[in-house]
């Protein structure tokens, strides 16, 4: 992974942290050539409007630290998974029930995982 994904990645980690995301995961594909980004960052959410709280800062923090914004966000309105396209990372913002279901950070067993603490 470059140096540019890794600090977008870090402000993206520190943006869900700001809100109390749960249960962080890094998912690198850098190493899979067919993978459609260089990796996922995937957390969990306790509500919708924790899903939108969460949306609205991994946008700030994104923003102000490496003047990244994403090309697309989707699922605002349901607000039970949003993803939200950097080109390189995905963000997937999950309510924990699907993203249980979806399983996401295990469908490509290649695929390196950092699980990171929560913070309390």
């Amino acid at each position: 992974m470059n140096l540019q994904t890794e600090q977008l990645i870090s402000h993206i980690q520190a943006g869900i942290e700001e809100k109390k995301g749960r249960d962080i995961v890094v998912a690198d594909f850098s190493n899979i050539p067919e993978a459609i980004c260089q990796a996922f960052v995937i957390c969990t959410g306790n509500s919708p409007s924790h899903l939108q709280a969460l949306t609205d800062s991994v946008e700030e923090f994104a923003r102000k630290g490496v003047n990244a914004r994403p090309a697309a966000i989707a699922g605002l309105r349901n607000a039970q998974w949003v993803a939200m396209d950097y080109g390189t990372v995905i963000v997937h913002l999950f309510l924990r029930e699907v993203r249980d279901f979806y399983d996401l950070e295990h469908l490509w067993a290649d695929a390196a995982i950092t699980e990171i603490p929560n913070l309390d």
